[in-house]
């Protein structure tokens, strides 16, 4: 399986593409289109599946537009679902000050739910703090942490569906996998497990 990091759109939010046999599948959709279809076509990739960590802005902006040119569901954790169609909860609001709303989610996820893709399996781990439907993906080696955590911090917990105990928690429960883990944030460089934990202080 490839793994590819597109670069971050000005928003700085990561977006990745999992690779194999052809099919690919998006987790978070920050950056713009056309960077994600030529990557694609250099790839000889067809998109199947958009997984989002959480609902903010930042990290959904394509997913429309991705939708209409492969056919691909958006996955999101179901206590995020009403963000999608919401400027005020996905925070283009906050930041803006005007309204835009995204589609719904395809499908809705729950903890412990697994992705199959080709020969692999991604498994979802909610990890509320950042949003309530936060979420980190699961598969092999790496986890995708979205805005829960990164390589030198953990996600803001002011805006909607924020919550620094809960955040507390999830980050207890993301140390207890294995420290060889490499963790791909939303936003930032990746690192692995042992060092992110470090970073945090546990």
């Amino acid at each position: 399986m490839k793994l590819i990091y597109l670069r971050p759109s000005s928003w700085e939010s990561n977006s990745f593409l999992l690779i194999e046999n052809g099919s690919a599948i998006l987790i978070d959709a920050g950056a713009p289109l056309h960077k994600i279809k030529d990557c694609l076509s250099r790839e000889g990739a067809t998109l199947k599946k958009i997984l989002l960590t959480h609902g903010h802005f930042d990290h959904i902006l394509s997913i429309d537009s991705l939708r209409d040119e492969y056919d691909a569901p958006v996955y999101l954790h179901e206590a995020d679902a009403a963000m999608l169609t919401d400027g005020n909860l996905n925070a283009y609001s906050y930041f803006f000050r005007e309204p835009r709303a995204w589609r719904p989610a395809d499908v809705l996820l729950h903890d412990g739910d697994s992705i199959p893709f080709e020969d692999h399996t991604l498994t979802v781990l909610s990890t509320p703090g950042h949003t309530k439907g936060s979420v980190c993906y699961l598969t092999e080696d790496l986890l995708f942490s979205g805005d829960t955590v990164f390589s030198d911090g953990c996600g803001r917990t002011d805006l909607f569906g924020g919550d620094p105990e809960e955040l507390d928690c999830s980050l207890e429960r993301l140390f207890t996998l294995p420290q060889s883990l490499t963790v791909h944030p939303g936003h930032g460089v990746s690192a692995a497990m042992e060092h992110v934990k470090h970073n945090l202080g546990y």
